[in-house]
């Protein structure tokens, strides 16, 4: 007997279908156009499709509480997270579009249905991920080139107003899903890091520092090639992109490092090339731990927060990786007062 397709997931096949075979795609826009009140419902396609050698089939990329995402031949349908703030996409829809922004982050693909059961739907070209199954060809230093390009374009040149970067928001909402998933023994060092944290970092406040054009949650999966296979790498996944501070960008892979997680050389290979590219989140020389320290320790619980609440759901232990990340959490929370004091000012 054959699956039924989830509404959701047919619909954004259609979505993919239509950005798919688009004549030729549109000129930048430097703002994101206005949803209709009622978006014009689009048919799934019922028969193989010729032009991208495949099936009718719809190819589900993910499918998470905080997005499903449905690939037909070179382009992407994404429904975005029930609740997602509508100005705030908007606003991040266009910076992606923006033409500053070529070559850095990829432009979207106009919708024939903004709007799916309630949800942002929106279509990007289709690119070749980074692969996990080879992680010596992992493309760091790409990576910190485009943050630090990123972080260096001018706010004043992209459309107002721009919306807050959402990491610090994230971590928060981490530790409040840890709680909320139920009691857990490796809970108590996580909370104990979370509350030695300023409260910016915490997502109660403005960073105290300049803010910078973010992306907000940078890991390697945020980088796709395109044109598929032989293009170059740019970041996708605008979500929580916003106003903040450059170092959360860089936050992730320096809490790996820290916890023993990411080699010395890639950080070092991570780094230098985000300072050879004139990133503004660290000096160009020197320590660059006294801008990474708070954003790197606020990764660190969010990451340890959500391994904790997803195996307790689960009903499993923590596995290797986890009880690191947790283990770092602990090491933090015996932090010297005053020596927090110092790394957060």
């Amino acid at each position: 007997m054959q699956q039924e397709i989830p509404p959701l997931v047919r619909e954004l096949a259609a979505v993919a279908h239509v950005a798919a075979h688009q004549p030729a795609p549109p000129a930048p826009a430097t703002s994101a156009p206005p949803l209709p009140a009622h978006p014009p419902a689009v048919p799934p396609p019922a028969a193989p499709c010729r032009a991208c050698r495949g099936s009718a089939a719809a190819a589900v990329l993910a499918d998470r509480d905080d997005g499903t995402v449905v690939r037909h031949g070179g382009a992407v349908a994404k429904a975005h997270a029930p609740g997602t703030d509508i100005a705030a996409h908007r606003a991040r829809l266009a910076v992606a579009a923006h033409p500053r922004l070529a070559g850095i982050l990829l432009p979207p693909l106009p919708v024939t249905a903004p709007d799916v059961h309630g949800r942002p739907v929106t279509a990007w070209p289709y690119g070749t991920p980074v692969d996990p199954a080879d992680p010596d060809a992992a493309p760091w230093e790409d990576a910190a080139a485009l943050l630090a390009r990123l972080h260096s374009v001018p706010p004043a040149e992209l459309p107002a107003p721009l919306p807050p970067m959402r990491g610090p928001a994230k971590a928060a909402r981490a530790v409040a899903r840890m709680g909320a998933a139920g009691p857990h023994p490796a809970a108590a060092p996580v909370r104990a890091a979370w509350r030695r944290l300023p409260g910016w970092a915490r997502g109660e406040g403005p960073p105290p520092g300049p803010e910078r054009l973010c992306h907000g949650d940078l890991h390697l999966g945020q980088l796709i090639r395109h044109p598929a296979a032989t293009g170059p790498w740019l970041l996708i996944d605008v979500d929580d992109l916003g106003m903040g501070d450059p170092a959360w960008d860089l936050a992730r892979p320096a809490a790996w490092y820290a916890a023993g997680l990411l080699p010395p050389l890639v950080w070092s290979r991570f780094l230098g090339a985000y300072r050879a590219a004139g990133g503004p989140a660290v000096p160009p020389e020197g320590d660059p731990w006294p801008r990474l320290d708070v954003p790197a320790r606020a990764l660190t619980v969010q990451t340890a927060a959500l391994a904790i609440a997803k195996s307790t759901v689960e009903r499993r232990d923590l596995d290797e990786v986890e009880l690191s990340v947790v283990d770092a959490c602990a090491r933090i929370a015996t932090l010297p007062p005053e020596l927090a004091r110092e790394v957060s000012s």
